[in-house]
């Protein structure tokens, strides 16, 4: 419980840094890639030099799946905003190769958090240049300016309801705005969370209802342009906290990809 409280006060100061400083069109889709595709970056993330933690959060995140759904491909610039720890950018790392390249943007806020547990994770992760085409970004948010850019790619995984549900809609808009300031013309955001049911009280679920990100994406600029149901677990009736034994690792979870338009 103490470590939920700090990363909610963390984020709170992290947005109120940032706030300083779409057309709605969806589809349900699988992930549309081809399955060779799929299949090859599963054999690359299967690597033996991977974390076997890693590893077994596989079987609920199919990241690879989900990066083919968003459109990642081999020699990108993607940064991965608010990394923590670094799941995702080390399989951003795998899955652009070494003619691609990743930067772990995290605010100094999220590196000191619950006793610097993310600052020791991604360090671990680098340590040796284990991840040679990564390099990290220590940043506040509210100092992103377009020159951290421009990238191809940018991912904002299971911490985007944490912005929402504490700073509101002007705090999910300008996360959004500093994506858009990232991000190439046609470039892509995605966006991974924990569904969360509409109405309802989602932020002590650490939860989200996705038509946030909908009615904030056309003012930061962004265009929702598909959603898939690919990472869909039916078990889960979005009543319980991300964080109960009963769901933990295994939440009904929404993957939505947005896009800049092109100038």
């Amino acid at each position: 419980m103490r470590r939920k409280i700090k990363w909610q006060r963390t984020v709170v100061i992290i947005i109120a840094l940032a706030m300083c400083a779409c057309s709605k069109q969806s589809a349900d889709e699988t992930s549309g890639a081809p399955a060779a595709t799929v299949s090859n970056l599963e054999k690359q993330l299967a690597s033996a030099t991977r974390p076997d933690a890693d590893k077994i959060r596989d079987a609920t995140r199919k990241p690879a799946e989900a990066l083919s759904f968003l459109g990642l491909e081999s020699g990108m610039r993607v940064v991965d905003i608010i990394a923590a720890g670094g799941y995702y950018t080390e399989v951003l790392s795998i899955a652009v190769g070494p003619s691609g390249s990743v930067v772990a943007l995290n605010p100094p806020g999220v590196m000191s958090m619950n006793d610097g547990l993310y600052e020791k994770q991604l360090t671990s992760r680098l340590a040796a240049g284990r991840l040679p085409n990564v390099t990290r970004l220590d940043k506040d948010l509210a100092e992103i300016r377009t020159a951290d850019g421009p990238f191809d790619f940018a991912l904002i995984a299971l911490n985007f309801h944490d912005i929402s549900n504490n700073a509101g809609v002007r705090g999910a808009e300008n996360v959004l705005r500093i994506a858009y300031t990232l991000l190439r013309p046609g470039g892509v955001l995605g966006i991974i969370d924990h569904n969360g049911n509409p109405g309802a009280q989602n932020a002590p679920l650490h939860r989200l209802d996705k038509t946030v990100i909908y009615d904030s994406a056309a003012a930061a600029g962004l265009v929702v342009e598909a959603e898939s149901d690919l990472l869909g677990q039916p078990d889960d009736d979005h009543t319980l906290s991300v964080f109960d034994p009963r769901v933990l690792g295994k939440t009904d979870r929404f993957l939505l990809r947005l896009r800049k338009p092109q100038e």
